[in-house]
């Protein structure tokens, strides 16, 4: 178990469903032990924090169902409270033949209620379906409630699909309504944009003049997005960068204690705890702080708690093993027009450790950034700024093991495409980076704009540093703290 990074003994982290309530962040998630090797066997777990550091574990908050129970597995959903009763929603789903349909399981919306979240009492009585004749009846998840003042009722958004259109199209967000939490009447679709398979975790929040909606889609990409509206009722317009995180971090939903909002997600493990292993469902709990914008765009930002829970300050040195470097008042710069220059620090990097520092760079640049767990040889994993393409990626060396001929080193993938973060970079502007690294886990954050996960298995150990790759570049205030 990280200090940083919550993950259970023993289990992982899926999907987080985040409540505000007692004065704590009642994080209930998807508990998956990965039993025979098998993801998605979940009950819910819930865990509970005030400051995304410090965690107290609740235990099992929603059991699973047995083989003739419809929640044999208990997938995602939502907790609301009305009158001093908490109602949780929950997906319910049996991979059993009695409820299979057309060769599929039936997915449903499953009702629990509480007065303490920690103990509740489940109403298979209120279980309810997709209508066949609007939506697909094997897609019908995630449920997440809110009260619609201007309708004077609740709300209910799922992640569905529609009956026509291409296959890959058909996702959508469905819509039931209530007065009571209890009877549910299927609506049309609260948003059918025909642009995704499904969308999964939908969640609608407002802050301050603005509406938002969140939910997370496979088909396109693996990714958090999010629109904006000034109505529950749309239209809901994409930003420029509609997006918190790339692959890294996905199903993000959010929660508020009214003046502060964070998005929930998890950062996938690998297969085999391996670099080189494809991406899996669930892995270890991530926070990010989001920020609204003058113009109602969404940023993301390090939370202040683990901001500082990490403020210890480490001796560092950097010096020259590629390149010219000079050194002046807290301000490293190189000039490498032709060429590729690093240096590195004396010291090797904790398992668990933030570094911070500032970036500036001249608009020919191609390349520049932080080199973590890296060596004399250049092997090590980058967080690069390439300011020609207004994007920063994150790169590895070696990128696979090489193979029988010198040209099998993966050169063909000059980066892990999946985890690109668009970013208009400008020449001569400082831009500040906190990167966090925790074991396998690395989250950066780039000037309160944007956050860049990734899993760094493979290199256990190494230094930290800064690269340019043929440009000119400036590292000011470069520190390590643990």
């Amino acid at each position: 178990m990280g200090r940083i990074f919550y993950r259970p003994e023993g289990a992982w982290v899926g999907d987080v469903i985040p409540f505000f309530a007692e004065g704590k962040y009642q994080l209930f998630y998807l508990h998956d032990e990965r039993r025979n090797g098998i993801a998605g066997e979940t009950p819910w777990h819930l865990i509970s924090t005030t400051d995304m550091v410090h965690f107290c574990e609740e235990g099992e908050a929603v059991s699973r169902g047995t083989r003739t129970n419809q929640d044999y597995y208990a997938y995602t959903g939502d907790v609301i409270e009305k009158d001093g009763v908490y109602h949780l929603f929950y997906t319910g789903m049996n991979p059993f033949p009695a409820f299979i349909e057309e060769g599929k399981p039936l997915q449903s919306v499953m009702h629990a209620t509480s007065k303490d979240l920690k103990h509740w009492t489940k109403h298979p009585e209120h279980t309810f379906y997709a209508s066949g004749g609007m939506y697909e009846r094997h897609d019908w998840r995630d449920p997440y409630v809110f009260w619609n003042e201007e309708a004077g009722e609740y709300w209910m958004l799922l992640a569905a699909r529609t009956k026509t259109g291409p296959d890959r199209r058909r996702g959508c967000i469905a819509l039931c309504a209530s007065t009571d939490l209890i009877e549910w009447e299927v609506r049309e679709p609260f948003w059918a944009p025909g642009l995704y398979i499904t969308h999964e975790c939908p969640e609608v929040f407002r802050m301050g003049s603005w509406w938002y909606l969140v939910y997370s889609t496979f088909s396109e990409k693996f990714v958090t997005h999010y629109r904006m509206s000034q109505s529950p009722n749309g239209p809901w317009i994409a930003p420029n960068n509609d997006t918190f995180d790339g692959r890294g971090f996905y199903a993000a939903k959010t929660a508020s204690d009214g003046t502060n909002r964070y998005a929930f997600g998890w950062i996938p493990s690998k297969t085999n705890s391996n670099d080189n292993g494809d991406w899996q469902w669930a892995g270890d709990l991530a926070v990010h702080e989001i920020v609204q914008q003058e113009d109602g765009t969404l940023k993301v930002k390090l939370p202040n708690g683990i901001d500082k829970l990490l403020n210890q300050i480490q001796p560092s040195h950097l010096y020259p093993v590629a390149g010219d470097w000079t050194q002046a008042g807290g301000e490293l710069a190189c000039k490498s027009f032709e060429s590729h220059s690093f240096a590195l620090s004396e010291s090797p990097m904790p398992d668990a450790c933030k570094v911070t520092f500032k970036v500036s760079f001249d608009a020919a640049t191609r390349g520049c950034g932080l080199m973590i767990r890296a060596d004399e040889e250049d092997n090590g994993y980058y967080i690069r700024f390439e300011p020609q393409n207004n994007r920063l990626v994150f790169d590895r060396w070696p990128r696979q093991p090489q193979g029988e001929f010198q040209w099998q080193v993966a050169g063909d993938k000059p980066y892990e495409v999946e985890l690109e973060r668009p970013l208009s970079l400008e020449p001569g502007r400082d831009y500040e980076v906190k990167a966090v690294i925790e074991d396998s886990i690395c989250v950066v954050y780039i000037d309160s704009l944007l956050a860049m996960s990734a899993r760094i298995y493979n290199r256990k150990h190494g230094k930290w540093g800064f690269f340019v790759t043929e440009g000119s570049a400036s590292f000011k205030e470069g520190r390590l703290f643990i």
